[in-house]
C-alpha cells in the first residue's frame, strides 16, 4: 500500500511539473481590455469633466486623463503611463473624450497584461518550487525507506557473515519483522542458532571422548602394573624354561601396553584443560564414601568427616582422590592415614602415606606436567596424576598442596565451603 501511495504522489508531482513547464515556455496571450469597463470610464469622465477634482474611479481600470494640451488633469495611481508616447510603448488604450462633438482631452487606460502575466509566472514559479521540494522530500524519504529496509539489513548480514566465518556464533542477527527482509534475516539467525547448537554438541562430544580416553589411559596403567608385577613374581618362582619364557612374554607385552597408553594419554593431554568442571553444593558425608572408593587396596584408615556443605564437582573430586591413592600405592605401597580439619572457609582432607616422602627441592615440581620424584625412577608412571588433580581443584576454587609429612608424602585437598565467595 505504501509503495502505491508513493508512486501515485510522484506521478501527480510529475504531471504538475509538466503543466507548469508548458505554461512558462508557451507564448503569453494578450490580455484584452474590458470593453464595458473602458466605456464606463469614458462616460464617467465626460460626465465629471468640469469637476474632475471630485471624480471617483468606479471601475477596476487604472487610467490617466490628459487635457487637449496633453497635460495631466487626473490619474488613478502613480507609476502608470503619463503621456501618449509612453502609452504607445506600453500598449495602453488611448481614447479621446468628446463633449458636444468636440475633443476636450484623452484618457490613457493602463494595460495590466504585463503585471498579470508576471503575477501568473510568479505563482507558477512558487508552485514549481513547492513541487520540487515535495519531490526532493519524497526522494529523501524513499531513500531512507530503501536504506532502512534493504541496504541496512544487507549491511547487518555482512557483519553477521563475518562473525560466522570467524567462529563467533553468540552474536544474534538483529532483525525487524516489518521490513521486506524480515523473514529472510530470521532464517539466517535460525541457521546461526542451529549451527551453534551443533558446534556445542560437537565440542561436548569431543571433550567427552578426550576425557574418556585420558581417564581410561591413565586408569589402565594401574592394572597393567599389577599384571607386570605378578608376572615378574611368577617368573622368579617358576623353574621351567618354557614357563619363564611365557612370563617374560607377559612382561614384554605389559611394557608395550604402557608405552602405547603413555602415547595415547600424551596426545590428549594438551586439551585436557577443556574438561568441564560443574561445581555444585554437596554434603560432606559423601566424601567418606568417595575416599573408600579410591582406596582400592583397603590400606587406609578413614576418619569421620565434619558435617558441612562443600562446593565441588563430585565426579572430578573422585578423580582427584583416585589419583592420590593410585600414586601412594604405586610409589610408597604402604598404609595410608587420612585426617580431616574444618577451617573457616575450607574443609581440609590430609592424605599421608608412610613411604618417607621426597626431597624438599622436588616438592614444587610434583604438580607439573610429566614431573615425578627422583625416587620414582624405577616405577612406571607418566607424572600426570597430580597435574590433573591440581587443575580440577583450581576449577573447583579449592587447593591441592603437597608436602613431606611426619611419615611420608602428605597431600592436602582443600574444599571450599558453600556460601564462600
Amino acid at each position: 500500500m505504501k509503495k502505491w501511495c508513493i508512486g501515485f504522489i510522484f506521478l501527480i508531482a510529475f504531471l504538475i511539473e509538466i503543466f507548469i513547464f508548458v505554461f512558462m515556455i508557451l507564448p503569453s496571450k494578450e490580455i484584452k481590455q474590458d470593453v464595458v469597463a473602458v466605456n464606463e470610464v469614458v462616460n464617467s469622465l465626460k460626465r465629471d469633466w468640469n469637476f474632475l477634482e471630485e471624480h471617483a474611479n468606479e471601475t477596476k481600470c487604472e487610467y490617466v486623463v490628459l487635457n487637449e494640451k496633453e497635460e495631466i488633469v487626473y490619474k488613478t495611481k502613480e507609476g502608470i503611463s503619463e503621456s501618449v508616447n509612453q502609452a504607445i510603448e506600453h500598449q495602453d488604450t488611448i481614447l479621446s473624450i468628446e463633449i458636444d462633438n468636440q475633443v476636450v482631452g484623452k484618457v490613457i487606460i493602463y494595460n495590466t497584461s504585463s503585471e498579470v502575466l508576471a503575477e501568473q509566472k510568479r505563482v507558477a514559479s512558487i508552485l514549481f518550487s513547492i513541487v520540487i521540494i515535495i519531490q526532493v522530500g519524497l526522494c529523501g524519504g524513499y531513500f531512507l525507506f530503501i536504506y532502512k529496509n534493504m541496504i541496512r539489513p544487507f549491511h547487518k548480514l555482512k557483519g553477521f557473515a563475518e562473525n560466522i566465518a570467524g567462529g563467533n556464533l553468540d552474536a544474534p542477527l538483529a532483525m525487524d519483522r516489518m521490513n521486506i527482509f524480515g523473514a529472510f534475516t530470521e532464517s539466517f539467525d535460525i541457521m546461526r542458532s542451529e549451527l551453534k547448537k551443533a558446534r556445542l554438541a560437537e565440542a561436548k562430544a569431543n571433550i567427552s571422548k578426550k576425557e574418556l580416553v585420558a581417564k581410561l589411559s591413565h586408569d589402565i596403567k594401574t592394572p597393567v602394573a599389577s599384571i607386570k608385577a605378578a608376572a615378574e613374581v611368577g617368573q622368579t618362582l617358576v623353574k621351567e624354561k618354557k614357563q619363564k619364557e611365557n612370563y617374560h612374554q607377559i612382561i614384554t607385552k605389559t611394557d608395550q601396553i604402557n608405552v602405547l597408553v603413555n602415547n595415547l594419554f600424551t596426545a590428549t593431554l594438551e586439551e585436557l584443560e577443556q574438561l568441564n568442571v560443574s561445581v555444585m553444593d554437596m554434603n560432606s558425608q559423601v566424601i567418606k564414601e568417595m575416599l573408600a572408593n579410591a582406596d582400592y587396596l583397603g590400606f587406609a584408615s578413614l576418619p569421620d568427616i565434619p558435617e558441612c556443605m562443600v562446593c565441588v564437582d563430585k565426579l572430578r573430586l573422585q578423580q582427584v582422590f583416585d589419583n592420590i591413592f593410585v600414586n601412594s600405592y604405586k610409589y610408597a605401597n604402604t598404609k595410608i592415614e587420612v585426617q580431616t580439619q574444618l577451617l573457616d572457609t575450607m574443609l581440609e582432607i590430609q592424605i599421608e602415606d608412610f613411604g618417607g616422602g621426597v626431597p624438599e627441592e622436588e616438592l614444587v615440581f610434583l604438580k607439573e606436567k610429566f614431573k615425578r620424584g627422583s625416587n620414582a625412577n624405577t616405577t612406571d608412571g607418566a607424572g600426570l596424576g597430580l597435574y590433573i588433580s591440581d587443575y580440577f581443584m583450581k576449577e573447583m576454587k579449592g587447593e591441592l598442596n603437597i608436602k613431606n609429612g611426619k611419615q611420608g608424602l602428605e597431600v592436602i585437598v582443600s574444599l571450599r565451603l558453600s556460601g564462600i565467595i
